[in-house]
C-alpha cells in the first residue's frame, strides 16, 4: 500500500468539529419563512389541519402569542394565507378593506412591527370554484383577473404587508401588481412572485388547510407542466423583466434541477418553497419510524440551500429553529 497515490479526502471529516468548519452550506433561522393559516370570525381557535400533522389553522385573536413564539426562535417572516368566512364567484374577500389577510396583517403589525409580513396574493381560498381567477364558461380569465389581483395586493399593501407574494399564475401578474402597487404609493413594496409553480400533485393537504380546492377540473392551463424544464427558465425571466424581485419555486424538493437553473441563471433572492406534500410524506414516514424525522428535514432544507435557495418557506421552521439551537 506504502507505494499507491491517492487523496485522503477522509482527513477533513474527522471529528464533528472537522466536518463543521469546512461545511460549505448552512441552514438558518435567517432563511426560514413559516406559512400562517387564519381563520375569520373566529375566537381561540387552533384548528389541526389532519393531513399536516403540528401545522393548525388560527383565529386572530392567537395570532400574537404564534408571532411571540416566532420570534422568540428567530424566525423573521410569515407568509400569511386567509381562511374566509364567506367566498364568492370573484373571490372578493380577498381584496376587501376588512379581509382576513388585511385583518391579520395589522394585528402583527401592531404587535410586532419587526415581523416581515408576506401576502399570499391570489384569489383561490376566496372563491367558490376554489380557481385563481375569474371563470366564464369554465375557462379561468386572464386579464379580467389580473384587475382583481391588482386590488388584493393594493389592499395588503395598505394593511402594511412588506412583500407581496402573488401565487396565481396568471400571464403579465407580475407586471400588472408592480404598476397597481406604484399608482398606490408603495414603490417600496417588493413583490416575491410564485415565478416557477408546477401544476403538482404534491399540493394535496394544503388544501385542506387553505380550503381552496378547485371545485372542477384542475390548474393546468395555468400552473406548470412538471415535465418542463426550460419553461421554467421563461417564466421567471418574465417575472423578472415585469419586476419581480424574489423568485420562487414550488414544489421544490423534487425540483431541485429546476431550483439550480434558477439560481444559476437570476441575481435575485431564490426561493424554495418546500411544500404541504413534502412535508407530509416526511411526517408520516416519521410518526411510522421508518425515518429520523429531524436528519432528514435538515438534509432536505440543506439540498436547498446547495441548490441555489436563499430562502425557505418551510412548515418545518418551527422545528428546524429548535433543532439548531440544540
Amino acid at each position: 500500500m506504502k507505494d499507491l497515490q491517492f487523496k485522503r479526502h477522509r482527513r477533513l471529516r474527522q471529528s464533528a468539529f472537522m466536518r463543521d468548519l469546512v461545511r460549505e452550506y448552512h441552514v438558518s433561522t435567517d432563511d426560514l419563512i413559516y406559512p400562517l393559516f387564519i381563520v375569520e370570525g373566529a375566537e381561540n381557535l387552533r384548528n389541526p389541519i389532519s393531513s399536516m400533522p403540528g401545522v393548525e389553522q388560527i383565529s386572530l385573536d392567537l395570532l400574537p402569542a404564534e408571532i411571540d413564539e416566532l420570534l422568540q426562535l428567530g424566525i423573521k417572516a410569515v407568509l400569511l394565507f386567509g381562511v374566509p368566512n364567506e367566498k364568492d364567484a370573484v373571490g372578493s374577500g380577498a381584496y376587501h378593506t376588512h379581509g382576513i389577510i388585511q385583518e391579520a396583517t395589522r394585528v402583527i403589525k401592531q404587535h410586532a412591527p419587526e415581523m416581515l409580513v408576506i401576502a399570499d396574493t391570489c384569489l383561490c381560498e376566496y372563491t367558490d370554484h376554489g380557481h385563481c381567477g375569474v371563470i366564464s364558461n369554465g375557462d379561468v380569465l386572464n386579464d379580467e383577473s389580473l384587475e382583481l389581483l391588482v386590488k388584493t395586493a393594493v389592499r395588503q399593501a395598505e394593511a402594511g404587508a412588506d412583500i407581496i407574494a402573488p401565487s396565481n399564475m396568471m400571464d403579465g401578474f407580475v407586471t400588472a401588481i408592480r404598476h397597481g402597487l406604484d399608482e398606490a404609493g408603495f414603490h417600496h413594496v417588493p413583490i416575491m412572485s410564485y415565478a416557477v409553480k408546477y401544476a403538482s400533485a404534491f399540493y394535496g393537504p394544503f388544501r385542506e388547510a387553505a380550503d381552496s380546492a378547485p371545485q372542477f377540473g384542475d390548474r393546468k392551463t395555468y400552473q406548470m407542466d412538471p415535465a418542463n424544464r426550460r419553461e421554467a427558465l421563461r417564466e421567471a425571466a418574465s417575472d423578472i423583466e415585469e419586476g419581480a424581485d424574489f423568485l420562487i419555486v414550488k414544489p421544490s424538493m423534487v425540483y431541485l434541477d429546476v431550483l439550480s437553473d434558477v439560481r444559476r441563471e437570476f441575481n435575485v433572492p431564490v426561493v424554495a418553497y418546500h411544500v404541504s406534500g413534502e412535508f407530509s410524506m416526511v411526517k408520516a414516514a416519521a410518526q411510522n419510524g421508518w425515518i429520523d424525522e429531524k436528519q432528514i428535514v435538515l438534509e432536505t432544507h440543506t439540498a436547498f440551500k446547495r441548490a441555489g435557495a436563499d430562502l425557505i418557506i418551510t412548515y418545518f421552521a418551527k422545528d428546524i429553529a429548535r433543532w439548531l439551537r440544540g
